[in-house]
C-alpha cells in the first residue's frame, strides 16, 4: 500500500486515538506487536516481527489494528506481513480501511478496497467507514462519489447506504443541506424510509433552522405516514420549533400529534419544559403539559418538578397544589424539592395560614423546610402574629439537629427582642450560645436595648447574657 502522493500525511499525536498502553486483557503477544509498530520504523518492522517469532491466530490481528491507529504505515506493513501467514477476516480488512481512512491516507485505503474485492470481502460496512472519514475531513463531495460508486464494488446501495451518508454528513458543523443536496438527488431512485427524515431533522435541530425542517417534516408525513415508531424524528422536529421560539406551532402539532396517537416521548418534554423555564414561559409550559398528561404520558418526578418551580416562581399557587395533588396517581412521589419549592412560595407571598398547614404536612411526611426556609419561615411568623409557630419551628430545627441554623436563631431572638419576650429571650439566647449557635453582633445589639428598657434588671440578665456571648465568641 504505497503513501498518499497528493495529500502527505502527517503522524497524529497521541492521544487521539486508543493505544495499547492503557489496554486491558491485551494478550502478551499483542501487546508485543503493538510495541514494535509504535517505536520501529517502517523499514525495519517487517525484520523485528520476525525476530519476534509470535504465533499469530486470527484473533490477534483486529486487537493489534485497533490498537494502532496512531502508527498507520507500520500498522500496514504490519497487516501486510501478517496477510503472508494467515488470510484476513472481512473484519481485519474493514479495520485496516478505517485506519487508513481515520489518518487521511486515502489512496492506500483504495487499494485495500480493490484487494477486498478480489476477495469478496465487501460490505456495507467497509463503505459506511469511508463516508464518515471523508465527512469527518470536509471531502463531502467524494464521500457522495463513493457512495455512487459502490454497485461497480458489487454492494447494493440501498436504503441503509443512504442514511449511513446522511448521518456522516449531518454530523458535521452546518452539512445538513449537503446532506439535503444528496437526499434530494438520491430520493426518486432509492426510496427514504423515517430513518432518512430523521436523520434530517435531527441535523436541522442541531443547526436550529426552522423552516428546513418544517419542509422536511412535512415531507415525512407524506412519504411514510404518522407512527408511534417515528419517534426519534418527531422528538428533533419539536426540539427545533421550540428552541427557535416558534412554541405555538410546536403547540399546535403536539395536538396534531396527539390526536394521531403519536406523541413525543418524555426526552422532548422534559427538554422543552426545560426552555420555557429558561424563558419564564409560563402559558405555553401549562399548554404543554396539558396536551402531554391528556395524551397519556407520565410525566416524571423530574418533571414534575421543574413544572411545580415554574408555577411557583410565577406565583401560581393553586395550579403547583394542583400537581402536588397529581403527583401520587402519575408515580411520581413529592420529595424535599417538590415541597420546599412550594413552601418557599407561600412564605415569599406571606400566606401565614397555608405556610402554617404546609409545614405540618411536610413534617408529617418527612421532608422538612431547608435551613434557608426555615429562616424565612420564622421571620414570617413573627411579623404574621403566630409567633408560637415561629418557636415550634426553631424547637424542631434544635431537636433535629438541622444545620446550619444560624440565622433561624437569630431570627428567634430578634422576633422575641420586638415582642418584649425577655424571659424567652434570655432562655433562647443562653441555650444557643451554650450549642455554639453564632449570634451576631448586631442581634446582640438589639437584645441589649430590649433589656435596658427593664432597668437594673434588665441590664444584670444582659450583662450575664453578654458574658457568655464574648467567652463563647472567644473561643471560636
Amino acid at each position: 500500500m504505497a503513501a498518499e502522493k497528493s495529500r502527505p500525511f502527517t503522524p497524529v499525536a497521541a492521544p487521539r486515538f486508543p493505544t495499547y498502553h492503557t489496554a486491558s486483557d491485551l494478550p502478551p503477544q499483542a501487546r508485543i506487536i503493538c510495541e514494535i509498530l509504535a517505536t520501529t520504523p517502517v523499514h525495519e518492522v517487517e525484520a523485528r516481527l520476525a525476530a519476534a517469532q509470535i504465533q499469530l491466530t486470527p484473533e490477534i490481528i483486529p486487537r493489534v489494528l485497533k490498537l494502532s491507529y496512531n502508527n498507520p504505515s507500520t500498522a500496514a506493513k504490519f497487516f501486510r506481513w501478517s496477510g503472508l501467514a494467515l488470510q484476513h477476516t472481512g473484519y481485519s480488512w474493514n479495520l485496516m480501511v478505517d485506519l487508513l481512512g481515520k489518518n487521511q491516507l486515502f489512496e492506500p485505503m483504495w487499494e485495500a478496497i480493490h484487494s477486498m474485492k478480489k476477495e469478496g470481502l465487501l460490505s456495507l460496512t467497509t463503505f459506511v467507514s469511508v463516508f464518515e472519514n471523508y465527512c469527518v475531513t470536509g471531502r463531502f463531495d467524494e464521500a457522495v462519489m463513493t457512495f455512487e460508486v459502490m454497485e461497480g464494488y458489487d454492494v447494493q446501495p440501498d436504503t441503509v447506504a443512504v442514511n449511513s451518508l446522511l448521518s456522516a454528513m449531518c454530523r458535521e458543523e452546518n452539512q445538513t443541506v449537503k446532506a439535503l443536496e444528496f437526499f434530494e438527488r438520491i430520493k426518486a431512485k432509492i426510496p427514504p424510509d423515517a430513518d432518512s427524515f430523521a436523520i434530517l431533522l435531527e441535523g436541522w435541530e442541531k443547526e436550529g433552522n426552522v423552516a428546513k425542517a418544517k419542509c422536511t417534516f412535512e415531507e415525512m408525513v407524506i412519504c411514510v405516514g404518522w407512527s408511534p415508531q417515528y419517534m426519534f424524528a418527531y422528538d428533533a422536529f419539536l426540539n427545533t420549533l421550540v428552541r427557535g421560539s416558534n412554541a405555538d406551532e410546536a403547540i399546535k402539532f403536539l395536538h396534531i400529534m396527539k390526536g394521531k396517537k403519536c406523541l413525543p416521548g418524555l426526552r422532548f418534554f422534559s427538554n422543552a419544559l426545560d426552555i420555557f423555564v429558561k424563558q419564564n414561559d409560563l402559558a405555553h409550559a401549562v399548554a404543554m403539559w396539558d396536551v402531554m398528561t391528556g395524551g397519556g404520558v407520565l410525566p416524571n418526578l423530574m418533571i414534575y418538578n421543574t413544572m411545580i418551580g415554574l408555577l411557583t416562581r410565577n406565583n401560581d399557587i393553586d395550579g403547583a397544589f394542583r400537581l402536588l395533588d397529581s403527583m401520587a396517581y402519575d408515580g411520581a412521589f413529592p420529595d424535599s424539592l417538590t415541597y420546599n419549592m412550594i413552601f418557599e412560595c407561600l412564605i415569599r407571598n406571606k400566606k401565614v395560614r397555608e405556610v402554617v398547614m404546609f409545614y405540618n404536612e411536610m413534617i408529617k411526611n418527612e421532608w422538612p423546610p431547608t435551613p434557608q426556609n426555615f429562616t424565612d419561615a420564622i421571620k414570617m411568623m413573627f411579623s404574621g402574629d403566630d409567633p408560637e409557630m415561629a418557636v415550634e419551628m426553631w424547637k424542631y430545627m434544635s431537636k433535629n439537629n438541622i444545620s446550619p441554623r444560624d440565622d433561624s436563631a437569630n431570627a428567634v431572638l430578634l422576633g422575641l427582642c420586638n415582642l418584649v419576650r425577655l424571659t424567652d429571650l434570655r432562655r433562647f439566647a443562653e441555650k444557643m450560645i451554650d450549642e455554639g449557635i453564632i449570634i451576631c453582633e448586631s442581634t446582640m445589639t438589639k437584645v441589649r436595648n430590649a433589656f435596658l428598657k427593664e432597668g437594673r434588671s434588665g441590664r444584670e440578665t444582659y450583662d450575664h447574657i453578654s458574658s457568655k456571648w464574648k467567652s463563647a465568641y472567644l473561643k471560636t
